[in-house]
């Protein structure tokens, strides 16, 4: 049977504690813009930025310590090989775990000229280059999940900016008026 958990009341939403601090800093600090110079050009689409896998392992190693992949299914849709993942973390101020589930697709090869299902023309390692492809590609769609440091944004027009968690609450400072 679940545990049933108490809503907190305006006042509680309004009054900064230690842990709500900590927590508003994590959320701040996962929010900033990634570094400028660990954006790479994509080999394939002109004009569009992204993070490479690399970067977001370091991140996720700095910021929450250890944490894993979860591989929750693989197919194949069409030409391509789809992975879904599940990234599992712990809070670094909490301690309790969090996740963020991510998809991921990439083509299976074929030979030059042939038609995208013509299975008889595809690479002879067409699906062992695509299935780990696919799992980055997942991993990384997950990983964005937790924020902008890593990539959420890289792509939009606009984004919100999370720095005002940091100030006390304007709220709060319209109700002591």
């Amino acid at each position: 049977m679940s545990q049933l958990t108490k809503l907190p009341t305006l006042q509680e939403l309004l009054t900064d504690t230690e842990d709500s601090l900590k927590q508003n800093a994590l959320t701040v600090l996962l929010n900033q813009n990634p570094p400028a110079q660990w954006l790479s050009e994509h080999p394939m689409i002109k004009g569009y930025k992204y993070i490479p896998i690399e970067k977001i392992e370091y991140l996720l190693t700095r910021i929450f310590g250890q944490w894993h992949v979860e591989v929750r299914n693989t197919q194949i849709v069409a030409n391509s090989v789809v992975v879904t993942v599940r990234l599992h973390v712990n809070n670094p101020i909490t301690g309790q775990p969090m996740w963020q589930d991510g998809i991921g697709a990439a083509p299976i090869q074929t030979d030059k000229g042939a038609g995208a299902t013509d299975w008889n023309s595809v690479k002879t390692d067409g699906v062992q280059k695509a299935a780990p492809a696919a799992e980055t590609y997942a991993v990384k769609d997950a990983a964005e999940k937790f924020g902008k440091i890593f990539g959420r944004d890289v792509a939009r027009k606009g984004s919100m900016n999370y720095t005002d968690l940091l100030k006390k609450s304007t709220l709060n400072d319209e109700l002591e008026k």
